[in-house]
């Protein structure tokens, strides 16, 4: 009997361009993956609204983790059993389409935690939450609609730190004492619940896969620091190359695959050699 392959996938700089935010070089290799009926999971910073605006846009209808290993959310019926039923040790949610299974603290309190350490550190923060959907998209070189959606924070806040490299440690110890972390993405920088990561998610995810199909593969595809832990709970980790063209190379692992492309062309040769064979 054949592995089923699952794919995880980072989104802003693997499978979309880090700058553009385009996905035009994939788009035929996710109907192929979708005939072949291989999940593809995104595992991302993003919100909940930015995963289903991209779901809508790519017809996509698998779970999604957002927000750093935030939350899990499974559309109802896609497992033929119920997934919280075996998940009680986390905050449960069943929404009209969704059951979630909440692994981050709540934005509120991320807030709170971050403007006091700006207060007190008199660091030069500025966090999503204390910008315009305008000043957003200014940023972020998106449009105003996709900044109101990646406003639309649960579980982390991205934000803007306008200091020294030196400073970075400095702040990342008064995030960690506040009880929280710190995480850099291909962008911005994160602070999210101390025990949040993608790979516990991607975990969770995984034992429900097993359930299902019981022999199953899972491949990670991703580009920056804050996906080590998604590349490390997989059995295919793929690290694409970053502009202008080089690795992250603070992630060591000891079968990492580096594909020699950027952002969606290094997603689109991972996908075609490792989960299509068609190289």
């Amino acid at each position: 009997m054949d592995k089923k392959l699952i794919i995880f996938t980072d989104l802003d700089g693997t499978l979309l361009d880090r700058d553009t935010y385009s996905y035009q070089i994939a788009k035929p290799l996710l109907q192929k993956l979708k005939n072949k009926g291989i999940p593809l999971i995104f595992c991302t910073g993003k919100t909940r609204a930015e995963n289903e605006y991209y779901q809508k846009k790519l017809k996509i209808n698998d779970p999604f983790i957002i927000e750093n290993g935030g939350a899990i959310f499974i559309p109802k019926n896609y497992f033929t059993f119920n997934p919280l039923i075996s998940r009680k040790r986390e905050k449960q949610i069943v929404l009209k389409k969704y059951y979630v299974i909440q692994l981050g603290a709540p934005y509120k309190k991320i807030r709170k935690a971050l403007q006091k350490i700006r207060k007190e550190s008199k660091f030069k923060i500025i966090g999503f939450g204390d910008m315009t959907a305008k000043e957003v998209a200014r940023d972020a070189g998106v449009s105003i609609k996709m900044a109101q959606l990646a406003k639309k924070k649960t579980y982390n806040e991205s934000f803007i730190f306008s200091e020294s490299k030196d400073k970075e440690k400095i702040l990342s110890e008064k995030i960690k004492q506040s009880g929280f972390q710190l995480v850099h993405g291909g962008r911005y920088y994160n602070i999210m619940g101390k025990n949040t990561n993608k790979g516990k998610a991607i975990k969770i995810l995984t034992k429900f896969f097993q359930k299902e199909f019981k022999k199953i593969k899972t491949m990670g595809m991703g580009d920056s620091l804050n996906d080590l832990t998604m590349l490390k709970a997989v059995d295919i980790p793929v690290l694409v190359q970053k502009p202008p063209g080089i690795w992250e190379v603070k992630i060591k692992i000891k079968n990492l695959i580096k594909i020699k492309n950027i952002g969606p062309q290094g997603w689109t040769k991972a996908v075609k050699k490792y989960a299509l064979q068609e190289i």
